[in-house]
């Protein structure tokens, strides 16, 4: 396993792990992608996918944006493409809210595309699933303000889909996204206690 850091903790009967380390190198049967919505590639996490994954997801996602998202994949969605060259089995594919300032529905865009990623991936039989930290890099959503978001959205639907997933990993790029993350994971557990 590829991190420096690890925190591991039951969510019912699923496994959630936070890791700081490389997410294109997570041997999983989904990683999430924080795609742009033209699903064409881009910087940050986006750009790492496709670079590591291969032209087979850029060709998949050219597919699907000519029949059936010709404006692009919307905010708060997330669809399936192949992994390509990637250690997963598919690459789920959910466009982050840009931040606002909070004041225009980000939250709640956030939270989505959380549960649309995991909705993806319960729709295709995926039993583990990385998360990177969407919308938190180019995007500008708080870290801080990010995570629990992400993790209690993560936990909602866990508890609605309660034999869905084994495994559900955040995979954060340097250590102090990891620390903003696992205070988020502990809190959420002491909320649950």
């Amino acid at each position: 396993m590829n991190c420096a850091y690890a925190l591991a903790q039951p969510l019912g009967r699923t496994c959630l792990r936070l890791l700081q380390g490389d997410i294109t190198a997570q041997a999983v049967e989904a990683i999430v992608n924080a795609a742009n919505a033209s699903l064409l590639g881009g910087g940050g996490v986006d750009g790492a996918i496709h670079r590591r994954g291969g032209p087979a997801i850029l060709a998949e996602c050219q597919e699907l944006r000519r029949r059936r998202y010709p404006d692009g994949l919307p905010v708060g969605e997330a669809v399936a493409t192949t992994a390509g060259q990637l250690p997963a089995r598919r690459v789920i594919h959910t466009v982050g809210p840009v931040w606002r300032g909070g004041t225009h529905g980000e939250e709640e865009l956030l939270a989505r595309a959380h549960r649309r990623s995991l909705e993806v991936a319960r729709e295709e039989g995926l039993r583990s699933v990385a998360f990177p930290a969407i919308s938190t890099g180019a995007y500008g959503f708080p870290k801080d303000r990010a995570a629990p978001i992400a993790l209690r959205a993560v936990a909602e639907a866990v508890a609605a889909w309660p034999d869905a997933f084994d495994e559900i990993r955040f995979v954060l790029f340097t250590p102090a996204d990891w620390r903003v993350y696992a205070r988020a994971a502990l809190e959420l557990t002491d909320e649950g206690s």
